[in-house]
Protein backbone atom coordinates (compact mmCIF):
# COMPACT_ATOMS: atom_id res chain seq x y z
CA UNK A 1 0.00 0.00 0.00
CA UNK A 2 0.96 3.65 -0.05
CA UNK A 3 0.84 5.82 3.06
CA UNK A 4 2.03 9.17 4.31
CA UNK A 5 5.09 9.06 6.53
CA UNK A 6 6.57 12.10 8.23
CA UNK A 7 9.43 13.64 10.13
CA UNK A 8 9.84 17.08 11.66
CA UNK A 9 10.37 18.59 8.21
CA UNK A 10 7.99 17.00 5.72
CA UNK A 11 5.23 14.57 4.87
CA UNK A 12 6.02 12.00 2.17
CA UNK A 13 4.08 9.40 0.21
CA UNK A 14 5.79 6.06 0.84
CA UNK A 15 5.32 2.42 -0.17
CA UNK A 16 4.67 0.20 2.85
CA UNK A 17 3.64 -3.45 3.35
CA UNK A 18 -0.04 -4.19 2.88
CA UNK A 19 -1.92 -4.56 6.19
CA UNK A 20 -3.78 -7.76 7.07
CA UNK A 21 -6.86 -7.84 9.31
CA UNK A 22 -6.54 -9.73 12.58
CA UNK A 23 -9.41 -11.34 14.48
CA UNK A 24 -12.31 -8.93 14.77
CA UNK A 25 -10.89 -6.52 12.18
CA UNK A 26 -11.67 -5.63 8.58
CA UNK A 27 -9.47 -4.36 5.78
CA UNK A 28 -10.78 -1.13 4.24
CA UNK A 29 -9.69 0.27 0.88
CA UNK A 30 -9.61 3.98 1.67
CA UNK A 31 -11.72 6.38 -0.38
CA UNK A 32 -10.72 9.37 1.74
CA UNK A 33 -9.17 10.23 5.10
CA UNK A 34 -10.21 13.10 7.33
CA UNK A 35 -7.62 15.63 8.50
CA UNK A 36 -7.84 16.66 12.15
CA UNK A 37 -5.89 18.99 14.41
CA UNK A 38 -4.80 15.88 16.31
CA UNK A 39 -2.74 14.92 13.25
CA UNK A 40 -0.83 18.19 13.47
CA UNK A 41 -0.32 17.64 17.19
CA UNK A 42 1.04 14.15 16.53
CA UNK A 43 3.57 15.52 14.05
CA UNK A 44 4.77 17.94 16.74
CA UNK A 45 5.18 15.13 19.26
CA UNK A 46 2.29 16.30 21.44
CA UNK A 47 -0.26 13.56 20.74
CA UNK A 48 1.39 10.18 20.26
CA UNK A 49 -0.67 7.16 19.18
CA UNK A 50 -1.75 4.82 21.97
CA UNK A 51 0.24 1.61 22.48
CA UNK A 52 -0.23 -0.81 19.60
CA UNK A 53 -1.79 1.74 17.25
CA UNK A 54 -0.41 2.62 13.85
CA UNK A 55 2.17 5.40 13.71
CA UNK A 56 0.59 6.56 10.45
CA UNK A 57 -1.47 9.74 10.79
CA UNK A 58 -5.23 9.74 10.36
CA UNK A 59 -8.09 9.14 12.78
CA UNK A 60 -10.97 8.56 10.35
CA UNK A 61 -11.57 7.20 6.87
CA UNK A 62 -14.28 6.20 4.48
CA UNK A 63 -14.00 3.39 1.98
CA UNK A 64 -14.96 -0.14 0.98
CA UNK A 65 -14.43 -3.36 2.92
CA UNK A 66 -12.00 -5.62 1.03
CA UNK A 67 -11.39 -8.42 3.58
CA UNK A 68 -12.79 -9.70 6.88
CA UNK A 69 -10.80 -11.05 9.80
CA UNK A 70 -11.93 -14.08 11.77
CA UNK A 71 -14.98 -13.56 13.93
CA UNK A 72 -16.39 -10.58 12.07
CA UNK A 73 -20.14 -10.66 11.55
CA UNK A 74 -22.65 -8.14 10.30
CA UNK A 75 -20.33 -6.82 7.58
CA UNK A 76 -19.47 -8.06 4.10
CA UNK A 77 -16.79 -7.48 1.50
CA UNK A 78 -17.95 -4.59 -0.68
CA UNK A 79 -19.80 -2.70 2.07
CA UNK A 80 -19.45 1.10 1.99
CA UNK A 81 -18.25 2.20 5.41
CA UNK A 82 -16.63 4.97 7.37
CA UNK A 83 -14.53 4.27 10.41
CA UNK A 84 -13.07 5.68 13.60
CA UNK A 85 -9.35 4.93 13.94
CA UNK A 86 -6.57 5.20 16.48
CA UNK A 87 -4.23 5.85 13.54
CA UNK A 88 -3.42 4.69 10.02
CA UNK A 89 -5.88 6.72 7.94
CA UNK A 90 -3.43 8.53 5.64
CA UNK A 91 -3.05 5.47 3.44
CA UNK A 92 -4.60 3.51 0.60
CA UNK A 93 -5.62 0.69 2.95
CA UNK A 94 -6.18 0.39 6.70
CA UNK A 95 -7.30 -2.30 9.15
CA UNK A 96 -10.10 -1.33 11.52
CA UNK A 97 -11.83 -3.07 14.45
CA UNK A 98 -15.25 -4.02 13.10
CA UNK A 99 -16.85 -2.39 16.14
CA UNK A 100 -15.57 0.99 14.93
CA UNK A 101 -17.30 0.86 11.56
CA UNK A 102 -20.37 2.85 10.52
CA UNK A 103 -22.34 2.24 7.32
CA UNK A 104 -22.39 5.03 4.75
CA UNK A 105 -26.09 5.72 4.13
CA UNK A 106 -27.49 5.75 0.61
CA UNK A 107 -27.26 9.25 -0.80
CA UNK A 108 -24.11 10.16 1.15
CA UNK A 109 -21.01 10.54 -1.01
CA UNK A 110 -18.44 7.90 -0.09
CA UNK A 111 -15.51 10.33 -0.16
CA UNK A 112 -17.31 13.01 1.87
CA UNK A 113 -18.33 10.42 4.48
CA UNK A 114 -14.72 10.51 5.75
CA UNK A 115 -15.60 13.83 7.40
CA UNK A 116 -18.07 12.19 9.77
CA UNK A 117 -16.67 9.55 12.18
CA UNK A 118 -14.29 11.55 14.38
CA UNK A 119 -16.64 14.52 14.69
CA UNK A 120 -19.76 12.43 15.21
CA UNK A 121 -18.18 10.25 17.90
CA UNK A 122 -16.48 13.16 19.69
CA UNK A 123 -19.51 15.43 19.62
CA UNK A 124 -22.10 12.84 20.57
CA UNK A 125 -20.03 11.27 23.34
CA UNK A 126 -19.60 14.71 24.90
CA UNK A 127 -22.80 16.69 24.38
CA UNK A 128 -25.13 13.72 23.96
CA UNK A 129 -23.83 11.09 26.37
CA UNK A 130 -22.02 13.21 29.00
CA UNK A 131 -23.90 16.51 28.90
CA UNK A 132 -27.24 14.98 27.99
CA UNK A 133 -28.35 17.75 25.63
CA UNK A 134 -32.10 17.51 25.04
CA UNK A 135 -34.58 19.06 22.60
CA UNK A 136 -35.49 22.58 23.71
CA UNK A 137 -32.20 23.21 25.50
CA UNK A 138 -29.53 25.67 24.36
CA UNK A 139 -26.03 24.70 23.21
CA UNK A 140 -23.10 27.09 22.86
CA UNK A 141 -20.50 25.83 20.37
CA UNK A 142 -17.08 27.47 20.33
CA UNK A 143 -15.45 27.23 16.93
CA UNK A 144 -18.74 26.80 15.12
CA UNK A 145 -17.14 26.25 11.71
CA UNK A 146 -14.44 23.79 12.77
CA UNK A 147 -14.59 20.09 12.09
CA UNK A 148 -16.19 19.41 15.48
CA UNK A 149 -18.14 22.64 15.73
CA UNK A 150 -19.84 22.41 12.34
CA UNK A 151 -21.03 18.88 13.10
CA UNK A 152 -22.21 19.94 16.56
CA UNK A 153 -24.33 22.74 15.09
CA UNK A 154 -25.98 20.37 12.60
CA UNK A 155 -26.62 17.57 15.10
CA UNK A 156 -27.97 19.83 17.84
CA UNK A 157 -30.33 21.57 15.40
CA UNK A 158 -31.55 18.20 14.12
CA UNK A 159 -32.13 17.16 17.74
CA UNK A 160 -34.29 20.21 18.34
CA UNK A 161 -31.93 22.34 20.43
CA UNK A 162 -31.26 26.06 20.11
CA UNK A 163 -27.67 26.66 18.98
CA UNK A 164 -25.36 29.60 19.61
CA UNK A 165 -22.02 29.48 17.81
CA UNK A 166 -18.87 31.55 18.09
CA UNK A 167 -16.78 32.12 14.96
CA UNK A 168 -14.02 34.50 13.90
CA UNK A 169 -14.43 36.93 11.00
CA UNK A 170 -17.14 37.61 8.44
CA UNK A 171 -16.49 34.51 6.33
CA UNK A 172 -16.80 32.08 9.23
CA UNK A 173 -19.72 33.93 10.79
CA UNK A 174 -21.59 33.59 7.51
CA UNK A 175 -20.71 29.91 7.33
CA UNK A 176 -22.05 29.32 10.86
CA UNK A 177 -25.30 31.02 9.92
CA UNK A 178 -25.55 28.86 6.80
CA UNK A 179 -25.22 25.75 8.96
CA UNK A 180 -28.30 26.85 10.89
CA UNK A 181 -27.00 28.34 14.13
CA UNK A 182 -29.69 30.49 15.79
CA UNK A 183 -27.16 33.08 16.93
CA UNK A 184 -23.61 33.54 15.66
CA UNK A 185 -21.17 35.62 17.71
CA UNK A 186 -17.98 36.98 16.17
CA UNK A 187 -15.51 36.34 18.97
CA UNK A 188 -13.07 38.81 17.42
CA UNK A 189 -15.37 41.78 18.00
CA UNK A 190 -18.12 40.64 20.39
CA UNK A 191 -18.30 39.37 23.97
CA UNK A 192 -19.83 35.91 23.78
CA UNK A 193 -20.93 35.98 27.41
CA UNK A 194 -22.88 39.23 27.04
CA UNK A 195 -24.35 38.22 23.67
CA UNK A 196 -25.45 34.77 24.82
CA UNK A 197 -26.95 36.04 28.06
CA UNK A 198 -28.85 38.70 26.16
CA UNK A 199 -30.10 36.12 23.64
CA UNK A 200 -31.33 33.81 26.42
CA UNK A 201 -32.90 36.66 28.47
CA UNK A 202 -30.26 36.24 31.15
CA UNK A 203 -30.77 32.51 31.73
CA UNK A 204 -27.63 31.27 30.01
CA UNK A 205 -26.94 28.10 28.04
CA UNK A 206 -27.42 24.50 29.10
CA UNK A 207 -24.32 23.05 27.45
CA UNK A 208 -21.03 24.52 26.22
CA UNK A 209 -18.86 22.62 23.75
CA UNK A 210 -15.39 24.10 24.21
CA UNK A 211 -12.20 23.81 22.18
CA UNK A 212 -10.40 26.77 23.78
CA UNK A 213 -9.76 25.51 27.31
CA UNK A 214 -8.08 27.62 30.01
CA UNK A 215 -8.75 31.09 28.60
CA UNK A 216 -12.49 30.39 28.44
CA UNK A 217 -12.98 28.40 31.66
CA UNK A 218 -14.33 31.20 33.87
CA UNK A 219 -16.32 32.78 31.03
CA UNK A 220 -17.91 29.46 30.11
CA UNK A 221 -19.12 29.17 33.70
CA UNK A 222 -20.45 32.73 33.57
CA UNK A 223 -22.55 31.99 30.48
CA UNK A 224 -23.83 28.68 31.83
CA UNK A 225 -27.41 28.25 33.06
CA UNK A 226 -28.01 26.57 36.43
CA UNK A 227 -27.24 22.84 36.31
CA UNK A 228 -25.40 23.35 33.03
CA UNK A 229 -22.45 21.42 31.67
CA UNK A 230 -19.16 22.49 30.05
CA UNK A 231 -17.69 19.81 27.77
CA UNK A 232 -14.03 20.47 26.95
CA UNK A 233 -12.74 18.57 23.92
CA UNK A 234 -9.56 20.58 23.24
CA UNK A 235 -7.39 23.11 25.05
CA UNK A 236 -6.08 25.43 22.38
CA UNK A 237 -5.14 28.14 24.90
CA UNK A 238 -2.96 26.02 27.18
CA UNK A 239 -3.16 23.40 29.89
CA UNK A 240 -3.83 25.19 33.19
CA UNK A 241 -6.29 27.73 34.57
CA UNK A 242 -7.65 28.70 38.01
CA UNK A 243 -11.08 27.24 38.70
CA UNK A 244 -13.64 29.70 40.17
CA UNK A 245 -15.17 27.29 42.67
CA UNK A 246 -17.74 29.77 43.94
CA UNK A 247 -19.20 30.24 40.47
CA UNK A 248 -19.02 26.51 39.77
CA UNK A 249 -20.99 25.72 42.92
CA UNK A 250 -23.54 28.53 42.54
CA UNK A 251 -24.34 27.31 39.05
CA UNK A 252 -24.39 23.65 40.22
CA UNK A 253 -22.32 23.16 37.10
CA UNK A 254 -20.38 20.17 35.84
CA UNK A 255 -17.25 20.19 33.68
CA UNK A 256 -15.93 17.26 31.67
CA UNK A 257 -12.77 16.87 29.66
CA UNK A 258 -12.24 14.00 27.25
CA UNK A 259 -10.14 12.63 24.45
CA UNK A 260 -11.30 9.83 22.17
CA UNK A 261 -8.24 8.24 20.61
CA UNK A 262 -6.81 6.37 23.60
CA UNK A 263 -10.09 5.04 25.00
CA UNK A 264 -10.34 1.26 25.40
CA UNK A 265 -11.85 -0.60 22.45
CA UNK A 266 -14.99 -1.43 24.44
CA UNK A 267 -15.62 2.26 25.14
CA UNK A 268 -15.11 3.18 21.51
CA UNK A 269 -17.45 0.40 20.45
CA UNK A 270 -20.14 1.72 22.80
CA UNK A 271 -19.74 5.26 21.44
CA UNK A 272 -19.88 4.10 17.83
CA UNK A 273 -23.03 2.08 18.56
CA UNK A 274 -24.63 5.10 20.26
CA UNK A 275 -23.73 7.29 17.28
CA UNK A 276 -25.26 4.76 14.90
CA UNK A 277 -28.50 4.82 16.90
CA UNK A 278 -28.73 8.53 17.79
CA UNK A 279 -26.87 10.40 15.04
CA UNK A 280 -26.94 8.25 11.92
CA UNK A 281 -30.71 8.62 11.33
CA UNK A 282 -30.07 12.37 10.90
CA UNK A 283 -27.25 11.57 8.46
CA UNK A 284 -29.52 9.24 6.52
CA UNK A 285 -32.27 11.86 6.18
CA UNK A 286 -29.84 14.66 5.29
CA UNK A 287 -30.24 16.86 8.36
CA UNK A 288 -26.66 16.08 9.38
CA UNK A 289 -24.26 16.12 6.46
CA UNK A 290 -20.50 16.04 5.97
CA UNK A 291 -19.11 19.57 5.97
CA UNK A 292 -16.16 19.46 3.58
CA UNK A 293 -13.91 22.42 2.86
CA UNK A 294 -11.81 20.69 0.19
CA UNK A 295 -10.62 17.29 -1.02
CA UNK A 296 -6.87 17.10 -1.74
CA UNK A 297 -4.76 14.25 -3.13
CA UNK A 298 -3.14 12.11 -0.43
CA UNK A 299 0.28 13.26 -1.65
CA UNK A 300 -0.68 16.84 -0.70
CA UNK A 301 -1.07 16.06 3.01
CA UNK A 302 1.51 18.75 3.77
CA UNK A 303 -0.65 21.40 2.11
CA UNK A 304 -3.66 20.17 4.09
CA UNK A 305 -1.71 20.61 7.31
CA UNK A 306 -0.61 24.08 6.26
CA UNK A 307 -4.22 25.11 5.68
CA UNK A 308 -5.28 23.64 9.02
CA UNK A 309 -2.51 25.44 10.89
CA UNK A 310 -3.42 28.72 9.19
CA UNK A 311 -7.04 28.48 10.34
CA UNK A 312 -8.35 28.60 6.78
CA UNK A 313 -10.65 25.58 6.97
CA UNK A 314 -14.43 25.45 7.33
CA UNK A 315 -15.52 21.95 8.25
CA UNK A 316 -13.08 19.23 7.23
CA UNK A 317 -10.24 18.77 4.79
CA UNK A 318 -10.10 15.33 3.21
CA UNK A 319 -7.23 13.44 1.60
CA UNK A 320 -8.04 11.14 -1.34
CA UNK A 321 -5.63 8.36 -2.39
Amino acid sequence: MQAITYDEHALSLTDLPDPTPSDGEVLVEVAAAGVNNADLQQRQGNYPPPPGASEILGLEVSGTIRALGNGVSGWAVGDRVCALLAGGGYATHVVVPATQLLPVPDGVDLVEAAALPEAACTVYSNIGMLAGLRPGQTLLVHGGTGGMGSHAVLWAKALGATVIATSGGDRKVAASRALGADLVIDHRSEDFVACALDFTDGRGVDVVLDVVGPDYLARNLEVLAPNGHVAVIASGSGTEAPLPFGLLMRKRATISGTTLRARPLAEKAAIVEAVRYNVWPFVADGRVRPVVDAVLPLAEAGEAHRRMAAGEVIGKLLLQP
